[in-house]
């Protein structure tokens, strides 16, 4: 009961630094952070994944071994029974909202592919912290069931233990993905084909080489576009033809929040590209 007082306290405080990661986020670009603060969110999303861990899986888990050198036996196990049953009814109610929100965003795709592929951690973090929420009351339930009548109440502290191993496989995945937010990944390969073929539509006499994306939040995407225009443009030529890509990226992907056009040569950017990206140049490049 003690482990899952702790993790329902850790997951109302998961839930004001997610909210306060998403308002961070939302702050206009500055001189300061010149390509905004979109990274906030995935920063916090990962001190969410440390405080699961810290606070929750070591907690349940230490708490599980005190119990187990020093056993006590349940006084009233109606008294959980029924706090149990009620936290079960609001957790099922929570995890059936998020997993709702997560089918509509995961569209076709499996679950956890969705997960994997996902730039949006409130998406799944809700789902997964009420997952290991439902798991933990089911783990508490049987443990103080196991306790009382086996007359064994060394089996509460491996119930907690059981919880506690729980939050730290839970906390595990929240931070790997978390982690490869954080440090940057790229946008979704149906943008990067969009902004390439964007960007091939808006100038007949140039040709786009390459695409660089970074997601700097869910709805937040920086751009690097790689245009090789003929030799006949002049340099007005070429500016109004950046000036055109550039709106027209605007206008259909409001999302990408920076831009970065690079007039050079097909041959200049292969060669840059497979020496920092080797065999996996191809995700920048269009589609064959």
């Amino acid at each position: 009961m003690l482990s899952e007082a702790v993790h329902s306290f850790v997951d109302i405080g998961n839930q004001i630094l997610l909210l306060y990661g998403m308002r961070r986020s939302s702050l206009r670009a500055d001189p300061e952070h010149p390509i905004g603060y979109g990274r906030e969110l995935y920063f916090w999303s990962f001190i969410v994944a440390l405080l699961v861990f810290a606070l929750g899986a070591v907690v349940s888990i230490y708490h599980g071994v005190l119990h187990l050198r020093h056993p006590e036996p349940i006084q009233d196990a109606f008294v959980n029974y029924t706090v149990l049953g009620l936290a079960f009814v609001f957790e099922g109610t929570s995890w059936w909202i998020a997993l709702k929100n997560f089918r509509y965003i995961k569209g076709s795709l499996g679950y956890y592919q969705a997960f994997r592929g996902s730039k949006d951690p409130p998406s799944f973090v809700g789902l997964f912290e009420d997952s290991a929420a439902l798991i933990g009351i089911v783990l508490a339930t049987f443990g103080t069931y196991a306790a009382t009548s086996l007359n064994m109440p060394m089996l509460d502290g491996v119930a907690s233990i059981l919880i506690g191993l729980v939050l730290a496989g839970t906390a595990a995945l929240l931070a790997r993905e978390s982690k490869s937010l954080l440090i940057g990944e790229r946008a979704s390969r149906q943008m990067s084909d969009s902004l390439l073929s964007i960007a091939e539509a808006a100038c007949s006499q140039c040709k786009a080489n390459g695409v660089l994306t970074v997601q700097l939040a869910p709805d937040q995407i920086l751009a690097a576009l790689s245009v090789e225009f003929t030799d006949t443009l002049t340099v007005p030529e070429v500016e109004a033809a950046v000036v055109e890509i550039e709106r027209r990226i605007q206008s259909k992907h409001p999302e990408v929040v920076t831009l970065f056009i690079k007039p050079q040569t097909n041959a200049v950017f292969k060669e840059m590209a497979q020496r920092r990206f080797g065999s996996k140049v191809s995700l920048m490049t269009p589609r064959p």
